[in-house]
């Protein structure tokens, strides 16, 4: 999946990624926004940052995310 800058999405769940660390359990289940989606790269395997509701701006495995409904 290609993720664009501006799409709703949601951390549905833990990450099978390396880059997952223990923390992160806490984000599951928050929404948030894509605000740099690497798009440049256009990798499945490369994290997207995500600006969480209330929860910062982060970096994430795509496998964690989900879109939202606009």
């Amino acid at each position: 999946m290609v993720f664009r800058q501006g799409q709703k999405v949601e951390i549905y769940q833990k990450s099978t990624d390396e880059s997952w660390e223990p923390y992160m359990d806490t984000y599951v289940g928050l929404h948030g926004v894509i605000t740099d989606p690497d798009h440049t790269i256009n990798d499945p395997e490369a994290l997207v940052e995500v600006s969480l509701v209330d929860h910062g701006t982060h970096r994430f495995p795509q496998d964690c995310l989900r879109l939202l409904d606009s």
